[in-house]
């Protein structure tokens, strides 16, 4: 009994298979980043630096609009890899949770601030034409 000789297996047909979940370079570096710029905004929120927030949220912004740009063009070649499309929601949900964090902390500022200068009630025009004001008129009544 002869044994059969060991089939080769051909590698050229399986090149397209492997190159469909390589991620594209441009979509790697355009995430990459995304995720630093997100990572240097993340440090500037916990350093309460402002000019460095203010710095790293726009460098973000054009990240993002150019990771944008970069996902749509490859989505409408094909299917973006799942290793990237898990990057770009982590990176989504992050964008999103330091958003959050900010609205709250925008609403508590807003809060403090209504508390230590509260508003003036405008003064509006009464039916005679005469200007009524809310509150007190500063007189006493004996």
């Amino acid at each position: 009994m002869n044994p059969s000789p060991p089939k080769r297996l051909n590698t050229t047909a399986l090149v397209p298979l492997a190159r469909k979940d390589v991620a594209d370079p441009a979509l790697e570096l355009t995430l990459s980043a995304v995720e630093h710029r997100l990572a240097s905004l993340s440090a500037a929120l916990q350093t309460r630096d402002l000019s460095s927030i203010d710095l790293h949220a726009s460098e973000l912004h054009r990240a993002l609009s150019n990771a944008v740009d970069h996902f749509s063009r490859a989505a409408r070649n094909g299917p973006v890899p799942p290793a990237l499309r898990r990057r770009l929601a982590s990176a989504s949900g992050t964008v999103a949770a330091q958003r959050e964090s900010l609205a709250r902390a925008t609403a508590a500022l807003d809060r403090a601030i209504d508390v230590l200068l509260p508003r003036e009630a405008p003064a509006v025009y009464g039916a005679h034409g005469g200007v009524q004001r809310s509150g007190r008129t500063g007189s006493l009544l004996a």
